[in-house]
Formats: structure tokens, sequence, C-alpha cells
């Protein structure tokens, strides 16, 4: 006979929007066990499992801080409620909490307004109003006509809230535990067989944390014309370059301020999904997404808003959490408005190979593969404009998406890294005239070799991280530079100190400094806006990155283009 031998949460803590998986094990009637659902479409043996979720409503609902979940709310902030949010982003457990978060509160308040004003119905999207994710359809899970209240023989209210294997909480649910039911059921007379019934009790549902918005802040004009960021001028394309954290990398042990709930994966895909969705760009570079992650949840989820996508993973599996798995990198285009033409699939290993047999003296060749080979990848795809001004043309863009090595010791690995990229773009911009995007965690802070190529064309060859190539795979020196008119785009936001990129794209206890660019072709492209930084002081206040508000370690960067007419082209 069927019956259950455990049944857990991998996360104790339930929060709303984050979709709830049990793990089950089953012992089948031959002896052997399971984790796979039986449901009543495929019985086994005649039997089957039925699942029941169940919100315990045993006193009046209570109210959490919006910043420190864990705490009971004693404040409510009437500007939130007068914008209409959600309530329970409006909660603080006290003066000085609220007082941190007033300047978060403002940007709310601002952001709200501002949607409101100009397209009512997205203020839904934006803040995952009505139980949905990501602006999608609202959650039913699994019941039909919606909840239904019952009451125990202590007059406890009991609502069954759910009725398949996984549940996604809702603000309903915001204070109050969950009960989770697992039973198994006979096919011949569809009621539970004696004893073989399993549940647990979750801890009370927290709302999830809601970062503050990131407004686009304008860099250009058009003929005296102030832009809109949000609305941008015709023609006019976003560009989102973000690093999301593998869950590979995500660890404790890596990230041990974080609360081990906002770590897990259910967590954060659901938290990384509202972000990047809300920021509606066109066209999304994302690094560091493993393959079943792709196959399972971004591709679908972003297919839901209009997205077509391309993948490159790397080229060597790491073995995390008893399973060997991969990540690399993730291009999506809006289908309305683009159509690809090409891709290319850049592995840094091959190209080692090729250096190595044909620049390397033999016996050097096996100490340059064993410094080379270290599985990085880069994605170029040429898409064509479906929606340009001017019908009669055809408008293509290059758009490059990479993850460079990491490793700080390795530092002439990096830049030939970036010079085989830059080589390999050199090419196609020699066969057309195109438009060229490059963007992605490059892993080099502004100065160093790899990103002074970039900006400048070249690598001076005084410049001190070139004594560092103990192999000589960089020499001569005079080889590293490259024709393209590269520009970063937020070197148009200049900071106080005169420095012409972000103070930070990276920030965790050990590291601040900025990692992550979207660089652009300047003689053929113009950048209008760019969304706006955030300030260490907000992200260090409790710990840094990752964190319940921001779920990746990096945050992402949003530029709007526009490409030159031909004939304004320098």
């Amino acid at each position: 006979m069927l019956s259950v031998l455990r049944l857990h949460l991998p996360s104790d803590i339930p929060i709303v929007g984050c979709e709830l998986s049990p793990y089950v094990q089953l012992r089948l009637p031959d002896g052997t066990t399971t984790t796979d659902d039986v449901p009543v479409t495929s019985p086994i043996d005649g039997y089957y499992l039925r699942w029941k979720w169940c919100r315990i409503q045993t006193d009046k609902r209570a109210s959490v801080c919006s910043v420190h979940p864990s705490e009971p709310a004693t404040l409510q902030c009437i500007g939130c409620l007068k914008a209409k949010l959600p309530v329970s982003k409006s909660l603080h457990c006290s003066s000085k909490c609220f007082s941190d978060s007033w300047r978060h509160h403002r940007a709310m308040h601002a952001h709200a307004t501002n949607i409101a004003r100009e397209n009512g119905a997205e203020e839904d999207e934006l803040f995952g109003r009505g139980g949905s994710v990501g602006g999608g359809a609202p959650v039913s899970n699994g019941i039909i006509g919606g909840p239904t209240k019952t009451q125990d023989q202590n007059g406890t209210e009991i609502w069954e809230v759910g009725s398949v294997k996984t549940y996604t909480p809702t603000e309903e649910d915001v204070g109050h535990a969950l009960k989770l039911e697992c039973v198994v059921m006979s096919t011949a007379t569809g009621m539970p067989t004696g004893g073989l019934s399993n549940s647990l009790l979750t801890q009370r549902v927290i709302p999830a944390p809601c970062p503050p918005p990131r407004r686009m802040v304008q860099v250009n004009t058009i003929d005296g014309l102030e832009l809109d960021g949000r609305l941008g001028a015709p023609g006019s394309f976003t560009v989102l370059s973000y690093n999301v954290l593998a869950d590979l990398y995500a660890t404790s042990d890596m990230y041990s301020y974080c609360p081990q709930w906002a770590l897990s994966w259910a967590y954060r895909r659901q938290n990384l999904l509202r972000e990047i969705v809300g920021y509606r760009a066109d066209i999304l570079c994302l690094q560091e997404i493993q393959s079943d992650h792709f196959d399972e949840f971004f591709a679908p989820e972003l297919e839901k808003h209009g997205y077509s996508a391309v993948y490159k993973k790397k080229t060597a599996e790491v073995y995390a959490a008893g399973v060997y798995t991969i990540d690399g990198c993730a291009t999506f285009y809006r289908n309305d408005r683009f159509l690809q033409v090409k891709k290319y699939e850049v592995e840094f290993n091959k190209a080692a190979q090729s250096f190595s047999e044909a620049y390397m003296p033999s016996a050097q060749r096996k100490a340059a593969l064993t410094r080379l080979l270290k599985d990085n990848v880069a994605l170029i795809v040429v898409l064509e404009v479906l929606d340009y001004p001017d019908p009669s043309k055809k408008q293509l863009i290059c758009v490059a998406n990479t993850h460079i090595h990491a490793n700080p010791e390795l530092k002439d690995v990096k830049l030939w890294q970036v010079q085989t990229l830059l080589k390999g773009l050199e090419k196609i911009a020699a066969s057309a005239e195109i438009p060229m995007l490059v963007a992605g965690d490059f892993n080099s802070v502004p100065g160093s070799a790899p990103h002074s190529l970039l900006a400048t064309g070249r690598v001076e060859p005084t410049h001190p991280e070139l004594a560092i190539d103990p192999l000589g795979i960089l020499r001569p020196a005079s080889k590293l530079c490259h024709q393209l008119p590269l520009v970063s785009a937020y070197s148009a936001l200049s900071r106080r100190d005169g420095s012409n990129e972000p103070l930070f794209t990276n920030c965790t206890r050990d590291f601040l400094g900025t990692l992550d660019y979207i660089f652009y072709t300047a003689d053929s492209i113009v950048v209008d806006s760019l969304l706006e930084l955030l300030d260490e002081e907000s992200l260090r206040k409790d710990t840094a990155l990752p964190s319940p508000e921001w779920s990746s370690d990096h945050i992402a960067l949003l530029a709007e283009f526009r490409c030159r007419p031909s004939r304004l082209r320098r």
C-alpha cells in the first residue's frame, strides 16, 4: 500500500508571492521509495495523494513590519494608504524603522502617483497587487470558486485555500499560519485510507519585502525637447544588464548575512521576476542563469510577458548541493519589437585552444591552456528592429552578452577574454554597418586593463596589470586594441568626485565596486536615459547584497538608446 514517509517544506517561512513546494517521500507498494507526486489521474495500485492547504485564523490577523517581517507592526504610513499602495508596504515596527525608511516611502509615493497618472492599470503590475506575480494572472492555487471557510470544534476559522501540491501565499494569508495536509486516498472508495495522512503547520505568512523603486534619469535631449525616461523618444529601446546570482552560488556560507529564507530559490526567483518584469526593458542581458532554471522558469515566465530568448551555458558543470549544474548567459528580447537574424556563441575555451596552437611555443601550450581554460562564454545576437521609425530602411542591432572570469588573481585571463570578444565583434562590424551593444558582468573595475580596453580602445603598455602575464599571452602590448567606438552608457552619470562610472554595481560585505557595464558604439547609438543607481548607505544599512529586498549581489543596469540615422553617423 502507498504510504507517506516524510513531508516537509524547504523554506520554513512562507512569503507572499513565493511558491511553496513541499518535499514528499513515499513508500510504494513494492517497497521502493519515490519523491514524485501521485495524482488522481495516475494512481498506483488504486491509491493516490490528496493535497489540501488551509489558512488557520486562530486570532485576528497579525500585522508585521514591512522592513523587519519577524517584528510586529506598531506604526503605519498614511502616505502609502493615500497612494493606494498595499497595506503591508505601509507597516513598521518602530519610529526609527519608519524614519529610516522615509526616503523609500517618498520614492514609492511619487512612483505610484506617476504610474497612476500615466497608466493606472500598470500600477498593479509594478506593485504586485491582487495576488499576482510580475503582473501575471491571479494565483488560484487549484481552488475553483475561491477559498471556502469551515470551523473546527474549538471555533477556529479554517479556510481551505489550495488543493494542489504547491501553494503561493497571497496578501490574505499575511499574519496567519498555513496547514498542509497530504492524504493517501483510495480510488475505489474515494475515501482516505486509515492512518496514512501527514500534515505540517507553517509559521505566519509575511509580506514580500518591497525594494525602493528606481526611476529613469534623463541624460540627453532631442532638438531641445526633454525626454520622458518612461515613454522615451520614437524609435528608442531599453537594454537591461543584470547578473541575477545563480542558485548554485547563493549559499549561506557565502552570504551568511542574508536570511536563509531570502536566499532560497523559491523566494529569489519570484522576487527577481517581479523586478525584471517591472523594468519593462526591450532587451534583457542576464548572467548567471542556471540551465535548469532557464528551461523551467525564466524562459516560460518571460515568454508570458512577450519575450523570446537565446541561451548559452558555460562549458563545464559545477558540483553543488549534491548535483552537477551549470550557469550561463541568457538574452531575451521583445518579440513584437525585434526579430532574431543571427546568433553567435563564443566559447573562450575553444578560442584558447586555437590561440595556444597558433601563438604559443609548444613547450608552453599545456601551461597556457591550464591558465586560459575557465569555461566562460559570450552570446552575440543580431536583431532586426521591427518598429523602426523609417519603414523604408532595415535597422539591425548587434547585442553581446558576456560574463568574464571572476578570479582577481588572473588579470591576464580577464583581459585576454575581453580582447577575444572584441576581436569577434570587430569581424561582425567589418561585414556590416551595424550598431553594437556590449553588456555583462566583466568582473573588472574601472581603470583596470579590461575596462581600459573597452572604454578607450587600447591598453597603455605601462598599465600595471600587464605585468601579470606569466606566460606571455598578452604580448606584444600593441595588439591590445580595437577599432570599435565603445562608450560606457553609465559614464553619462558623472559622480561628484568626477569619476565616470558608477561607484558600485556589486555590493557584499567583503567587496564594493563596479563590475557590470553596458557599452555602446557612440557613432551609431545615442543614450537618452539611465536607471538611477542605488546608494551604499541604504544597501548596507542592515546587511548588504543579496537581501530580502534585492535578490542578487549585483544591481541591475538599464539604459534607453536610440539608433542614429545613417546620415548622422560619423
